[in-house]
């Protein structure tokens, strides 16, 4: 059973992939999460959750998704990570979760994607997405004969850097960066809703034609992403900066 959580696709597409080439059952985490509760699986077949990484390590909200749902049948559980550069020591903190589950972890792969945080970073243009993207399918592929053949996924050992980046750096990146206070819409903004339907924490209502943002944001992008008339903006770090969505 492949279980994914996107925001603005990434994880989605490697996450079908990997379902075409195992013919295994697809999950959105997304829908999920909006029940809060009452996660139950059955899968004969080993689980796999493909996931974003945040700040160089499993987000919170798949975190608890994980820590919550029950899992019956296989004990194995694969984790595979899409990132814009790498995943930095996010195995550290995946290994305990399972043992905790009593799951059987067998490993972690990175995958790189295009960059879609645009709070912090650029985002690539429509080409050279196209070209991550491209250059990454040899390595989902790979992750998938290695699942198909029972092999744990070998995955690079952390330095410094990466504990730092997965230690220090992630609990500030939580402290003073996933609000939805810097969420805003410009005047091209219909009410369309898309907005709203997207956000898999169900954060966002419409106000008077207008989404308005409530407290429980985990900064996947998903209503900027999806936004037709690119409306939706996050403060002033994306001024000029390109948004990102893989339908």
């Amino acid at each position: 059973m492949i279980l994914y959580f996107s925001g603005t696709g990434n994880s989605r597409y490697v996450a079908a992939r990997l379902v075409q080439a195992l013919s295994d059952e697809l999950v959105s985490i997304g829908p999920l999460l909006r029940q809060r509760q009452g996660w139950d699986f059955a899968s004969q077949k080993p689980y796999v959750v493909v996931s974003p990484v945040y700040a160089w390590r499993l987000p919170r909200v798949v975190e608890g998704f994980v820590r919550q749902a029950r899992f019956t049948g296989s004990r194995e559980i694969y984790f595979v990570l899409t990132c814009g550069q790498d995943m930095g020591n996010a195995a550290a903190y995946i290994a305990p979760l399972c043992r905790e589950k009593g799951l059987s972890f067998r490993g972690v792969a990175e995958i790189v994607m295009p960059e879609n945080y645009l709070v912090l970073f650029s985002v690539p243009n429509a080409e050279e997405s196209e070209r991550i993207v491209r250059a990454a399918e040899p390595s989902i592929d790979a992750v998938a004969s290695c699942i198909a053949a029972g092999k744990p996924l070998a995955h690079k050992s952390a330095g410094v850097v990466d504990r730092l980046k997965s230690g220090p750096v992630n609990r500030l990146f939580y402290r003073f960066f996933v609000s939805a206070k810097g969420f805003r819409t410009t005047d091209g903004c219909t009410g369309c809703g898309r907005c709203a339907a997207v956000c898999p924490l169900g954060n966002i209502s419409l106000e008077n034609g207008r989404p308005a943002w409530g407290k429980d944001c985990t900064h996947c992008m998903a209503c900027i992403g999806v936004c037709p008339e690119k409306a939706v903006r996050y403060g002033a770090s994306d001024k000029g900066k390109d948004s990102y969505y893989r339908k």
